[in-house]
């Protein structure tokens, strides 16, 4: 029974479409990750280059994520994702050619790269705001499940292992034609989303979308943020927990894996793979239960205690010891990750929910780099150990920090979710604010 809730949204054409189109986007976009990486190689570039190019596709995600939630909120969601693979696939098609000519040069990936940023900073509210149009409320928490399963089988695990064979069995440029072809077939499925599928909320008096500043939809979003303590407090201790995680995972647990392991890369990637699966079995769990009756109390304690273990890695001189701790780590992360994104199709009102959701992963998105920057040269000063121990301690106390402080306990038993039918409907009239 719990796993046929799991596919209940597969009952649903659009759903369907949707998610047959966005999981051979992200094979794509996991094979792109190899790709680029040895075509940069190839045209004879180093960290440097590399750098560049990751740096160049990272500031068109974060430069444009803010712009992408607004664009969701305003324009039609089912033509932004059309759009979007379009763009895609024309960035892919032309990389692909210019490799096969021999042609390409660094300047050309840079580009690439950025534009295929932009695109994810424009997709991801647009898929987040679209669900809630397409699936009855119950069926959001089993979807965002699904989600959060194929995107680390596929993005971190299946697309990077064929472009590898690609790469060594051919060459760089036939891994980025692979790319292309995902593309393609993502931008031909994209197409079949009804065109009843708008997805505008925001009119006017006259039926016509509503018109307003970019200045002002900006602060429309910031300001029901601070409004509704369960949102804000969830991102506060979101922000922390990012800048105080995933910096020392990232940077600093290859250097635990070699000094107090004795191992290697592949240690390191086995550990990250073990995180990635444990990740992806809980969102597929969480997609074949019910959304608990508590669920603001459990998405929080679930992320705040999952964080524990991390506090002992520094201690660790065991592979299994550190295994079970990521396992841990990527288990709780994947059940408080798909309830959020459920609480934010459900309570957020549809009109917001596109700058909300490109709010929370522009959140995640700013502080990354922060934390991978601070890890190394902290890590110069004070013990390894203790930066871990440090963060796997903050985040637990901060989770409960944000329970009470944003009164989750009374917020949730006052907006019960247990039977969605009208949350869509009523979104925009009840206040979250407590």
């Amino acid at each position: 029974m719990a796993a046929l809730r799991a596919l209940r949204p597969f009952a649903h054409r659009e759903f369907r479409v949707l998610i047959s189109a966005l999981s051979i986007s992200i094979f794509g976009s996991g094979m792109w990750a190899v790709a680029m990486v040895y075509e940069v190689i190839h045209l004879g570039g180093g960290p440097l280059e590399l750098s560049l190019v990751a740096t160049a596709a990272s500031l068109g995600l974060v430069g444009f994520v803010l712009a992408g939630g607004i664009a969701a909120d305003r324009l039609p969601q089912r033509l932004l994702i059309i759009a979007v693979e379009g763009a895609n696939l024309a960035v892919i098609a032309t990389i692909t050619a210019l490799a096969m000519l021999d042609v390409l040069e660094l300047w050309h990936l840079a580009i690439g790269a950025f534009v295929l940023g932009v695109g994810q900073a424009f997709f991801f509210p647009a898929y987040s705001a679209i669900l809630p149009r397409i699936l009855p409320a119950d069926d959001l928490l089993a979807a965002n499940g699904l989600e959060g399963t194929v995107r680390p089988v596929l993005q971190q695990a299946a697309g990077p292992a064929l472009a590898g064979i690609l790469v060594a069995a051919l060459s760089p440029a036939h891994a980025v034609a692979g790319v292309a072809v995902c593309h393609l077939l993502a931008f031909g499925i994209v197409n079949f989303l009804s065109r009843q599928t708008l997805g505008v909320d925001a009119v006017g008096t006259d039926g016509t979308p509503a018109k307003s500043s970019l200045f002002k939809d900006l602060a429309e979003g910031f300001s029901y943020t601070i409004r509704t303590p369960w949102l804000l407090w969830t991102l506060i201790w979101a922000c922390l927990s990012v800048l105080l995680l995933i910096g020392p995972i990232e940077v600093l647990l290859p250097f635990v894996v070699q000094d107090q392991l004795g191992g290697d890369s592949r240690m390191f990637g086995f550990l990250l793979a073990i995180m990635g699966v444990g990740s992806a079995i809980a969102a597929l769990a969480t997609a074949s239960l019910r959304l608990p009756r508590r669920y603001l109390t459990v998405m929080v304690l679930t992320w705040g205690l999952g964080s524990l273990p991390v506090a002992a890695i520094g201690f660790m001189n065991s592979f299994w010891m550190l295994g079970a701790a990521m396992l841990i780590f990527g288990v709780t992360e994947g059940i408080g990750t798909v309830i959020w994104g459920t609480l934010l199709q459900r309570r957020v009102p549809r009109h917001l929910l596109g700058r909300i959701s490109s709010l929370d992963f522009f959140v995640s998105l700013a502080l990354m780099p922060v934390s991978m920057a601070l890890a190394g040269p902290l890590a110069e000063v004070v013990p390894i150990w203790l930066i871990f121990f440090v963060g796997g301690l903050a985040c637990p106390i901060m989770a409960f920090v944000a329970l009470f402080v944003a009164r989750m306990l009374t917020d949730e038993i006052q907006n019960p979710l247990t039977s969605g039918a009208s949350d869509a409907e009523t979104a925009d009239t009840q206040p979250d604010a407590v």
